[in-house]
């Protein structure tokens, strides 16, 4: 072997070598483990299975963050989680309060990046507004979010961690707990399903949060065989859809996913669902000048909600830094609910909250941390 070559193989090795070690230090995030593989870990470390019961429950009924707050545990049962285990909690990095209450958390990540999540208060109930993924990949044109590149999927007790942490904010700002949950961050949740039904099972399960499935809601821009899977997995949740367009080149403007996920696959969907869960889709619907404000445009919505059990939140457009896109005038927002209200079609105008701080629908994009 050549003597030039001996330094450059030998550093090979070693490097090598250190990845191999690195790879053993690094622990396993304990709330990845089901009930049963914790009680499993203890008997096989000559512990007491019930050990894992104790376990589990700290972790999702008390959402506890650290192994010393696990004080039915012996020292020694501690120090051996603490040996083989860690706790990715979320960190809240920094937080914004609006001016009509509503608050912006940046939500620092185990790894270092940063979700933005959103607590919304109203006069008689508190929504906790909650990322599924750290940016998308869906590169909606409107949407400050759809902007970000993505980096990855959040997991289950991510997307848990944002819940628990509104709530605490919901009890310390408003003396009441949370009442209601909107997918309605950052990411898709179709395009993250494990995490996202692993992690509402955890909200509402009762050996976790307790909450009701039917104050949580799913907002998707919609994928077709993903509303079918959930539709067949028979969840309990409610379903929202982005549309903001009836006509497939309108649609297809706003939102490119539309392109291979056409409005009539997406309403086949949507029948399928609601045949299989009796609920109601809500089309969420932003209004812009210029793009769906004709009365063409107000007619193909009426045409397409008679399609499917259904209800419409209109939606004001919230400026991101885009001159393109523009709220649409006052009287064409009219003129929707008239139409709609007209032909028997339940509709709602929503009044997007924390503007002032980016904190309203299609806002989010870590702005605060830049």
């Amino acid at each position: 072997m050549s003597k030039f070559r001996q330094p450059y193989l030998f550093a090979i090795i070693y490097k090598k070598i250190l990845f191999f070690q690195n790879m053993k230090t690094i622990k396993k995030d304990i709330r990845t483990l089901s009930k049963e593989s914790l009680r499993v870990f203890f008997v096989k470390n000559s512990d007491k299975a019930f050990r894992g019961n104790q376990v589990y429950e700290w972790l999702w009924i008390k959402s506890a963050q650290t192994f010393n707050e696990m004080t039915n545990l012996p020292l020694t049962t501690r120090e051996m989680l603490k040996d083989n285990f860690v706790i990715n909690h979320i960190l809240v990095d920094k937080m914004q309060k609006s001016i009509d209450g509503t608050i912006k958390n940046a939500i620092k990540l185990y790894d270092g990046l940063i979700v933005e999540s959103v607590l919304i208060p109203t006069k008689k109930r508190t929504t906790a507004c909650v990322s599924s993924q750290v940016g998308c990949s869906l590169d909606c044109n409107f949407c400050a979010t759809g902007k970000l590149k993505r980096m990855r999927n959040l997991n289950a007790g991510e997307i848990y961690d944002q819940v628990v942490e509104i709530n605490r904010q919901s009890k310390l700002y408003y003396n009441r707990k949370l009442s209601n949950i909107v997918f309605m961050g950052m990411g898709e949740p179709l395009l993250n399903y494990k995490n996202v039904i692993n992690a509402i099972h955890k909200i509402t399960n009762d050996e976790g949060l307790g909450m009701s499935a039917k104050r949580i809601t799913l907002s998707t821009v919609g994928i077709p065989k993903m509303i079918k899977k959930m539709a067949d997995d028979g969840v309990k949740f409610n379903l929202a859809v982005s549309l903001h367009a009836a006509i497939n080149e309108i649609r297809s403007r706003l939102m490119p996913i539309n392109d291979t996920n056409n409005l009539e696959d997406l309403l086949d969907s949507l029948q399928y669902w609601y045949e299989k869960t009796k609920r109601k889709i809500t089309f969420e619907y932003v209004v812009f000048k210029e793009f769906n404000d004709t009365q063409k445009d107000i007619n193909a919505l009426v045409k397409y909600c008679k399609q499917i059990p259904s209800k419409v939140n209109l939606i004001t457009y919230n400026n991101i830094g885009d001159e393109e896109y523009q709220a649409a005038d006052r009287k064409i927002i009219e003129q929707y609910v008239k139409t709609l209200e007209t032909n028997n079609i339940i509709v709602k105008v929503r009044r997007s909250r924390g503007d002032d701080i980016a904190a309203a629908c299609g806002q989010l994009a870590n702005k605060m941390i830049r």
